[in-house]
């Protein structure tokens, strides 16, 4: 038996937010097999209990997680903006509910993880979960330190907290070098950021893994449903029970 608590159950139903569903339990309408629920923490197991809202039973549909190969000139968001159009006008047939977990800038490239479950994607995106972000990005210049000592100590961005990577590999060559960071972080335009103090250009920036979940052989432009093992494994990551039903899109 997988349970979840409430509040998330009635929070996917698309009923209330999960921070609304307290004031829908304190009302008295909600109920778990004909009884009332103590609070919004009370397990629900989406399987076999019947959840009703004033007496209206209550479903959930199929949760979808997509992996997409974002190519560039694409902006993350649902809105195009005046010069390059939405990465979700490349998932075709995607349901209304689905989210981007993070963004990458319009001309970077590489994973893009999508799904309906918005406390999932939350988590995943949050610092305190410290999920890594893998980027492989084709750097030119000379650096104005030693990339390998600033790596080591965290580089200085201007106006913000020091970049600290928890893994990197720099291999230097006449145009400047590739660079392959691990950042348990989403700040916008990180990477970016801490090529430029490092005194380097960005020639292309590329996202190879989120978390448990690679890029792998994807091509630009084309997306796939996760499998279950990968699916766990996000969950996992964030403290999150995996859950039930496993939509592909």
């Amino acid at each position: 038996m997988t349970t979840i608590r409430l509040a998330r159950f009635l929070a996917r139903a698309g009923v209330v937010s999960r921070r609304g569903a307290a004031d829908l339990v304190r009302a008295g309408r909600v109920a778990i097999n004909g009884r009332i629920p103590v609070g919004p923490g009370d397990p629900v197991d989406p399987s076999t209990d019947l959840v009703t809202v004033d007496g209206r039973p209550l479903g959930l549909p199929d949760q979808v997680w997509l992996a997409l190969h974002k190519p560039p000139g694409y902006v993350t968001s649902r809105r195009p903006s005046a010069r390059y159009p939405s990465v979700f006008t490349l998932l075709a047939g995607a349901p209304p509910s689905l989210v981007a977990v993070g963004r990458l800038d319009v001309m970077s490239e590489g994973l893009l993880l999508f799904t309906t479950d918005g406390e999932l994607a939350g988590r995943l995106m949050h610092p305190r979960w410290e999920v890594p972000r893998t980027y492989r990005v084709w750097v030119t210049g000379r650096p104005r330190v030693s990339v390998r000592a600033a790596l080591a100590h965290g580089v200085s961005v201007a106006d913000d907290a020091p970049v600290r990577p928890q893994a990197w590999r720099f291999q230097p060559d006449a145009r400047g070098g590739q660079l392959e960071v691990e950042l348990a972080e989403g700040r916008s335009r990180i990477v970016r950021r801490m090529a430029q103090a490092l005194g380097l250009g960005v020639r292309r920036l590329v996202r190879v893994a989120y978390g448990p979940v690679a890029l792998g052989q994807l091509k630009p432009g084309r997306f796939r449903a996760l499998g279950r093992s990968e699916i766990a494994a996000l969950y996992r990551a964030v403290g999150l029970r995996s859950v039930t039903q496993v939509g592909s899109r």
